[in-house]
């Protein structure tokens, strides 16, 4: 990434007439120096005022920002502080139109037009910009903060007292800092065109792109609203199916972007429709998370629930007519279940024994489409799992033993399972086992 280098505008030094003037000008209206900035004053406040500028994008750089430095060249520092306080509140104003008023009035549930915004009172405009994310908490506070000393100490308004060069660079920096010196800002999404967007026809590919770039675009705070939001849809028992997809595909795309808090919520409305005993959503909000990769999300009572679910029709499919046929499909979801974290300890026996008993087969042939998945599982066990694989082969009460005793393809296959495995992952408590069956 290539850094843009900011280049200091070039200011003219202060004319050898400019600070000899204000003596004059004191003098002939009876009144001492003291009254206005000293030389010294204006002169470091004059030498700062490059360092800040250059953070003010030059589109901004306009007649209030002129009005700004000119009024430093006098030393009129209250007068210069309003300047840059009301430069900073256009270009807040012009955050919130970017974002849409439409899309403010939604989030404020009530209305919010042009003369709304105009009319918004300083503190009022920086609570809504806390709000929308345009400006940070750190942000809000320091203009906060640079509000109330515009009202008491600058040209607005009758002061209580004075403020001296360094006291206003910093007002300055601050203003520039959380106010100027980013022009661009996030752009709203509008409520009601995404939820009938999202509810509509199945999404194509472009309109898919063109939506998740315009959640990505807007402030954490809409995107997070509106993804719980699209987690509603998916779990509400009349959504229709391309409704349901649609909302998958949204997510899908941005669930790396996904933050603790976001995470937080889809889990606590997950939650409360097990808590309300809403089984139509909660079970499609298993689904949700399912189909997300995010299973790590859930505790463990559920996770477990969802690995035995799909452990056991693995099972059945392996025993029953036509498994050649039928286990493909059952094995890769488990494949795929087993990718989104540790299996839990409560199904972890059963979840391996059924994995090397499909590989292994009954004797008489395994599903040759199936075997990829199963040998992907296997090379993923953990020191643990591998531990429970050798554990259970070498028992005959339990399916996977009984095969393995029995039968000298399913044996030979057991050799091969075995042989997936990296030695170095092999516990030391079955060392020995593991090498008397791989012999």
């Amino acid at each position: 990434m290539e850094l843009v280098k900011k280049e200091e505008p070039t200011l003219p030094s202060l004319p050898t007439t400019m600070l000899p003037a204000l003596t004059v000008l004191t003098e002939s209206l009876g009144i001492p120096r003291e009254m206005l900035a000293s030389d010294e004053e204006i002169q470091y406040a004059w030498r700062d005022l490059p360092r800040e500028l250059r953070e003010i994008p030059v589109p901004l750089r306009g007649e209030l920002v002129a009005r700004m430095c000119v009024a430093v060249s006098t030393g009129l520092f209250d007068g210069a502080m309003n300047y840059i306080w009301n430069a900073s509140i256009l270009q807040l104003r012009t955050k919130i139109r970017n974002f849409g008023l439409p899309v403010v009035a939604q989030i404020q549930q009530s209305d919010f037009e042009e003369k709304h915004l105009v009319e918004l009172q300083d503190s009022k405009l920086l609570e809504l910009c806390l709000k929308l994310n345009l400006v940070n908490e750190d942000g809000f506070f320091f203009l906060d903060q640079c509000r109330d000393i515009r009202n008491n100490f600058s040209a607005a308004h009758p002061t209580l007292g004075t403020v001296n060069d360094r006291e206003f660079t910093t007002f300055l920096n601050r203003c520039v800092r959380y106010a100027l010196a980013e022009s661009s800002s996030p752009k709203g999404v509008e409520i009601q065109a995404f939820i009938a967007a999202v509810k509509g026809a199945r999404f194509n590919g472009t309109q898919c792109s063109t939506w998740i770039q315009r959640l990505q675009e807007t402030h954490d705070a809409q995107r997070q609203i509106l993804i719980t939001m699209v987690h509603g849809i998916y779990c509400d028992p009349n959504t229709s199916e391309p409704a349901r997809l649609n909302s998958l595909d949204l997510c899908t795309g941005l669930k790396l972007s996904f933050t603790s808090s976001l995470r937080s919520d889809l889990i606590n409305k997950h939650s409360e429709y097990a808590a309300k005993g809403d089984e139509p959503r909660h079970t499609a909000s298993l689904q949700f998370f399912e189909k997300l990769g995010l299973l790590i999300l859930l505790n463990e009572t559920e996770r477990h629930s969802i690995f035995y679910r799909a452990v056991d029709r693995l099972w059945n499919v392996h025993n029953g007519m036509n498994n050649f046929y039928n286990e493909p499909a059952f094995a890769e979801r488990l494949l795929e279940l087993s990718q989104q974290g540790a299996i839990p300890e409560t199904v972890l026996d059963n979840y391996v024994a059924t994995i090397c008993c499909c590989y292994i087969g009954a004797g008489h042939g395994v599903s040759w489409a199936a075997i990829p998945a199963y040998s992907q599982m296997i090379k993923g066990f953990s020191p643990k799992e591998i531990a429970a694989m050798i554990n259970l082969a070498t028992s005959k009460e339990n399916s996977l033993g009984r095969r393995v005793a029995n039968s000298s393809n399913c044996r030979s296959r057991f050799k091969d399972a075995l042989s997936l495995l990296d030695p170095a992952s092999i516990p030391n408590v079955v060392k020995a086992e593991y090498e008397k069956l791989i012999k």
